[in-house]
């Protein structure tokens, strides 16, 4: 799995860092998406899927 995001089209609403902590954290400068594994380990792949459906913006791309 690899994880790549569009941090321009962010708007912050921290869903992703909610759903997947593990993964998914949030800028402390502007709120932004911030991807803290790139290729997460197996046992986050779901909460990975979830984190990108659950944002409104979609701007989180799994491979």
């Amino acid at each position: 799995m690899r994880i790549s995001v569009d941090t321009d089209r962010c708007v912050a609403t921290g869903m992703c860092a909610f759903t997947a902590p593990e993964v998914f954290d949030q800028s402390d400068e502007n709120g932004v998406v911030v991807v803290r594994r790139q290729d997460p380990p197996e046992d986050q792949h779901e909460a990975v899927r979830e984190a990108a459906m659950s944002c409104p913006v979609e701007v989180i791309s799994v491979e």
